[in-house]
């Protein structure tokens, strides 16, 4: 039935058969000693079979998504609303003189009269972007598709690019407003500085555009623990709420639109008005071509972007010292 089978003391033992192990497993239930010693001796020498003795046989899977942190938001860009560039050469017009009216001196006396003036200012807008080179059998290998990837992903990298320079214009032509002390600050010295910045922007823009205020992620944990999402009945605004934060929204401080950016630097925050400033663009998007030199198709994306600010006193920047 099995060898070495009256030798219960046997380096190693071997069943001839299943149905001689079966028969063991029988003699074991009736209390034979020899078979409970004979199956020990087979189990604990039995080979283990594992993961690691067969991978050739374990198929490998990318578990979808991909992590890939990638801001494509672009919170102050989009609060601006971007102007299409079009074709052509490219500028903006400003009203710098507006007509006049006034108290009349008395009847058939002459009435205040002063033209318009309108001034033309040129437009620069510079060209953003970046290519790669992906081979045919990188394309045709991967799971997810690589080239997709690629693209998406410098569609990505414009955004971001195009962010930071939004963020660099708006604080460099900005006009220098409050400044929160030192320390932690009160609810009523961060709306307070909010505010005065916020009438400065009504004031240079006469009411026009969205006022808005964009702060560094590091600022949005100072101004917003005040403006908590609980909308009570003294408090400053109806909250904060993090539900945005993917977007830059965050919420508004008593109808002011609330949003972060990551382009901004630690410890700024600016109030500014969508009439203060304007933002033009023509994207082209993704262009590809097949080089079979290399057998290889290189992508690449790009666009057009100026951003400019046509009001200083409409950018109030908020400064915390240290």
């Amino acid at each position: 039935m099995y060898a070495n089978a009256r030798n219960p003391q046997a380096a190693n033992v071997e069943y001839r058969s299943a149905g001689a192990y079966v028969a063991e497993l029988y003699y074991v239930q009736l209390g034979d000693e020899d078979s409970r010693n004979r199956l020990d001796i087979f189990n604990r020498v039995a080979a283990h079979q594992t993961t690691t003795d067969n991978p050739g046989l374990l198929p490998e899977r990318i578990v979808s998504p991909i992590v890939n942190f990638v801001d494509l938001a672009r919170p102050l860009v989009n609060a601006i609303g971007p102007l299409d560039l079009g074709s052509g050469g490219w500028s903006y017009a400003r009203v710098t003189q507006h007509t006049q009216v006034g108290l009349q001196a008395g009847e058939k006396t002459e009435l205040a009269s002063r033209k318009m003036l309108i001034t033309k200012t040129a437009l620069g807008a510079d060209t953003y972007g970046g290519y790669v080179n992906v081979s045919k059998q990188d394309i045709n290998r991967t799971s997810p598709a690589i080239l997709d990837m690629v693209i998406n992903d410098l569609a990505g990298q414009y955004a971001i690019e195009t962010e930071e320079v939004a963020a660099d214009v708006l604080w460099a032509g900005g006009t220098a407003g409050p400044v929160l002390p030192t320390g932690v600050n009160t609810a009523q010295q961060i709306a307070t500085a909010v505010f005065t910045a916020a009438g400065s922007v009504f004031a240079a823009t006469k009411g026009q555009g969205t006022t808005i205020i964009a702060m560094s992620p590091d600022m949005l944990g100072i101004i917003g623990p005040v403006f908590p999402p609980v909308n009570p009945s003294n408090g400053f605004g109806v909250g904060f709420s993090a539900s945005g934060v993917a977007t830059g929204d965050v919420g508004n401080i008593s109808g002011i639109r609330s949003i972060m950016s990551a382009a901004l630097d630690t410890g700024q925050v600016v109030v500014y008005s969508t009439a203060a400033v304007k933002a033009f663009e023509y994207k082209y998007g993704n262009l590809q071509v097949v080089e079979p030199s290399v057998w290889g198709v290189q992508v690449g994306y790009a666009g057009d972007f100026d951003i400019v600010v046509i009001d200083a006193a409409g950018v109030q920047k908020i400064t915390k010292t240290p």
